[in-house]
């Protein structure tokens, strides 16, 4: 049986706008919800090549930073902002606005049988937000980088998955929308790769190839036929 696994930020569940702008209020700092949806994918972008020049550690302060910054933050309170958005994240972490349509396709292939997991770069608190938002038996597994201290691309947080899905690596799929961290990197290892939703936000210079191990997609139901042409249904 082949196994699917999703990334967590961006392809499962995304940047609650709303509830950032609710917090910045609370610090006296107006960003409209409009501003900071347009400066999502400047964020991702950055995102995306930070992990390519090799930045290690999640770099969450710098994507906030982009993101406030692209959004019309005062430029001096931007780092503060950001550092004290990532010391609340634990306790109030901003990525749970569940993207429309994913956690039902991990409940079809649960269903089915097929074992599902998360490998996410995040802050070490995602088990507990899944928790809060209901999906603590939608998968088998939750590799949390912060949690284990290895982060994608490596090689060894997708050993560390693999191994307890009891699947092969080349029977794995995996599904997130960054082109460095998920894409890239899980080619790398020998798995099957999706970008969903990560076309527009690789970085300059990156080569778009997709084969029998590769593929793009934007929306659940186009990820549907990925997965089936490769044998998985949900």
């Amino acid at each position: 049986m082949p196994a699917v696994t999703f990334d967590f930020g961006q392809t499962l569940a995304e940047l609650d706008t709303v509830m950032l702008a609710e917090r910045l209020a609370e610090r006296g700092v107006t960003a409209s919800v409009a501003a900071l949806e347009a400066a999502r994918p400047a964020m991702w972008r950055r995102y995306n090549e930070a992990i390519g020049e090799g930045l290690g550690g999640h770099p969450w302060v710098l994507l906030m930073a982009t993101l406030l910054r692209c959004a019309g933050v005062e430029a001096s309170a931007v780092g503060p902002l950001a550092e004290w958005l990532f010391t609340e994240q634990p306790r109030r972490n901003l990525w749970r606005r569940p993207i429309v349509g994913m956690i039902e396709r991990v409940r079809a292939l649960k269903a089915r049988g097929v074992p599902v997991g998360v490998i996410s770069n995040s802050e070490g608190a995602l088990e507990a937000l899944i928790a809060e938002m209901g999906w603590t038996h939608d998968f088998d597994v939750v590799a949390d980088s912060g949690a284990l201290g290895m982060e994608k691309p490596d090689r060894a947080i997708f050993d560390w998955t693999v191994a307890r899905l009891g699947v092969p690596m080349a029977d794995v799929v995996h599904v997130g929308d960054s082109w460095a961290a998920d894409y890239v990197g899980a080619r790398a290892v020998g798995m099957r790769a999706v970008l969903f939703r990560g076309r527009d936000l690789m970085p300059r210079g990156a080569l778009w190839t997709a084969d029998d191990r590769g593929a793009a997609c934007e929306t659940p139901e186009e990820l549907d036929a990925i997965l089936a042409r490769w044998g998985i249904r949900g």
